[in-house]
């Protein structure tokens, strides 16, 4: 094979694993930008939610799916980077915005809380400013794929 079919191929099947990767994770479309989240649905892993990480690429976020709505608050304590926290009722539509929630470092385990304007069953984290850049606003539909919803 020539040299240059040889790299168009490899090219070629490079782009097609990239794309496999992508097809049954779970997502969340804000505005037509697509997020690739990981799922809290567990005490554990609502409960570590973003804690410790010391970066989220720009197109991930992580989706916390609760059982039935109810008044939510999340608070940062341990997690590392800024992140606006978006609240979503049963029907994936926008509640209220936390947005630029900055990390919390106390001590003394005293950090607050940034609780929904009302009720809310699931809520998207994506890196601070995201929510502001796509002009989100509480009222818009948020659309999901690859996730088994209660």
């Amino acid at each position: 094979m020539r040299p240059i079919i040889l790299k168009l191929l490899i090219a070629a099947i490079t782009f097609m694993a990239l794309v496999a990767c992508h097809a049954n994770e779970p997502w969340v479309e804000v505005k037509d930008k697509r997020f690739y989240v990981e799922i809290a649905d567990t005490v554990e892993t609502q409960t570590r939610g973003l804690m410790f990480r010391d970066e989220l690429a720009h197109n991930r976020g992580m989706l916390f799916i609760f059982r039935q709505e109810a008044p939510r608050s999340f608070w940062m304590r341990n997690t590392r980077i800024p992140l606006d926290i978006i609240y979503l009722d049963r029907d994936m539509r926008v509640v209220s915005i936390v947005h630029n929630a900055r990390p919390c470092r106390s001590r003394t385990g005293r950090c607050p809380g940034y609780p929904s304007e009302g009720p809310a069953m699931y809520v998207l984290e994506v890196n601070a400013g995201q929510a502001r850049d796509l002009g989100l606003e509480p009222g818009d539909v948020l659309t999901v794929g690859n996730i088994e919803l209660p």
